[in-house]
């Protein structure tokens, strides 16, 4: 073997020996997380401070590319980074010592105060990143002084030694990685199962609610393609800054209410219950819905009213904002005439279409509010709402480029036939939805190739707060043609055909499609 390729061998047994002394950080990290700190994995809290730190423009490009598996996508990110950090970490260690260790050092420090500053951050949270830090630089110490011993005794031409010291490093590596892997995929497995939402949530009995949601004849369309009147728990969007979806016990979940109040509340899951559960249809949007997009849905909640709730603390005179939070930090603020309206339907939900909400929806509690872009108004795992004025706080997505009072644009939608997807000539039914929470839609219209507008059929509404189905009897002739839809409202507005961004306050725009027709 000549001195260049043995050269080249030992950087790549440098590199795996960083990437031992990495899993090995991981793995006792995750280890002391499950009996000490459960919020404390280096990896979910660097991901959360990650998503904290992005910029709007590329948050915007996550969701628009990945959608609900834009957090597997930063998880899938980082760790590579890892990967690559812990190769670079073992190449100085065996080229350069102790460069690796205080490489390592460093990277415990970054991690440990991404732990330490999460809202969730428990006393104990800094004791993961320190244990895991110290067995990391012991283990690559080791493994580069037996690596760089191999290496040594190969280029002084002393075979047997050679053969020692390698058979020593092998052996070394092969059971520090080997453990690390066992460790830290065993206290991952634990602590996922051992902190899981659903089994708490399996194991909930709500009561029935007071009143139900009547669904009209006609309120669903029987058009194939078309989104369900009601949107299954399964298929309803998701978008949040949680990494992993936080695990919040009922019977220890508290909600307190205070700030600019006469005095401080503090509710128990039971409480809440007690007031009594009802049930409302409401459709939610999110802002990073684009014109088209997906990232609406309908369903029918149950939950109590926020004006009820608030009601007992007492908003002083001169508030005019909620700021909500999150057991995991994020924070949201809805104007407070939104949510002491007597004509609208803001709620603390506890069930979403039938069953108690799902844990990546929320459960125990998350608000509701008709009307309102997601961001501002649909506090998901909800733990406090504060009285406050817009002029005194900001919430999370304020500083970061958006709107802080943000209602909804209502939109249309085409759902079928999807562009891209040739259809046969003849009578073809355009359809999809339309939405104008707490104004209702007024009518649909329809628009070929440019031409005059067509009013479409709609279906009856459930009532003002959630979407219609509509449809049109297209005949469709051969070639390629362009479908433009718009909605007005029941006050009479025409949707805004100016095409807007997502940022600062909702996307804007009629919908163009075009479609093949054979």
């Amino acid at each position: 073997m000549t001195t260049q390729s043995r050269r080249k061998r030992f950087i790549v047994w440098a590199a795996v020996s960083g990437l031992v002394g990495g899993a090995v950080f991981l793995a006792i990290a995750e280890l002391a997380a499950l009996l000490v700190a459960r919020t404390a994995s280096p990896i979910l809290a660097v991901g959360a401070f990650v998503i904290d730190i992005v910029p709007r423009p590329l948050k915007e490009l996550a969701i628009t590319t990945f959608g609900e598996f834009d957090k597997i996508a930063l998880l899938a990110g980082l760790g590579l980074a890892v990967v690559i950090a812990s190769a670079i970490a073992g190449i100085l260690e065996y080229v350069r010592p102790p460069l690796g260790v205080v490489a390592l050092v460093l990277a415990g420090v970054l991690s440990g105060a991404a732990i330490v500053t999460r809202a969730e951050a428990t006393i104990l949270a800094y004791v993961p990143p320190i244990l895991g830090t110290v067995a990391a630089c012991v283990v690559l110490h080791l493994l580069g002084r037996r690596l760089r011993a191999w290496r040594d005794s190969a280029d002084g031409d002393r075979a047997e030694d050679a053969g020692v010291d390698r058979r020593r490093f092998l052996v070394m590596t092969a059971v520090a990685g080997a453990s690390a892997v066992i460790v830290g995929v065993t206290a991952r497995a634990v602590s996922a199962a051992t902190s899981s939402a659903e089994a708490i949530r399996r194991a909930l009995k709500l009561p029935a609610p007071r009143s139900t949601v009547t669904v009209p004849a006609g309120a669903e369309l029987d058009v194939p393609g078309i989104s369900p009147l009601i949107t299954p728990n399964k298929d309803f969007y998701r978008v949040d800054t949680a990494l992993t979806v936080p695990t919040v016990d009922p019977e220890t979940w508290r909600l307190v209410i205070d700030g600019m109040v006469d005095q401080r509340v503090e509710l128990t899951f039971q409480d809440l219950l007690d007031m009594g559960l009802d049930e409302y249809a409401i459709t939610l949007t999110c802002v990073s819905n684009e014109v088209g997009g997906e990232l609406v849905g309908n369903a029918i909640w149950q939950g109590v009213p926020l004006r009820d709730v608030l009601k007992m603390a007492g908003p002083q005179s001169g508030a005019d904002m909620v700021l909500s939070k999150s057991v995991d930090g994020y924070t949201a603020s809805t104007p407070l005439s939104a949510v002491t309206d007597d004509g609208i339907d803001a709620i603390l939900a506890v069930a979403m279409n039938g069953e108690p909400l799902p844990p990546e929806h929320g459960f125990p509690v998350r608000m509701v509010v008709p009307g309102l872009y997601g961001y501002v108004s649909a506090t998901k795992w909800v733990t406090e709402l504060k009285i406050t004025t817009f002029a005194a706080d900001e919430a999370y997505w304020t500083p970061r480029g958006y709107s802080a009072e943000a209602p909804i644009k209502f939109a249309s939608r085409l759902d079928t036939p999807k562009g891209g997807k040739p259809v046969e000539a003849g009578k073809v039914p355009l359809a999809g939805v339309a939405w104008a929470q707490t104004v209702g839609i007024e009518r649909v219209e329809v628009s070929i190739d440019d031409g005059e507008w067509t009013a479409a059929t709609l279906s009856k509404p459930i009532n003002e707060d959630t979407w219609v189905q509509w449809v049109l009897e297209w005949d469709a002739t051969p070639g390629t043609h362009y479908v433009a839809v718009r909605a007005v409202n029941k006050n009479g507005d025409l949707q805004i055909e100016e095409r807007a961004p997502i940022a600062p306050d909702g996307s804007s725009g009629w919908q163009r499609s075009l479609i093949t027709v054979s």
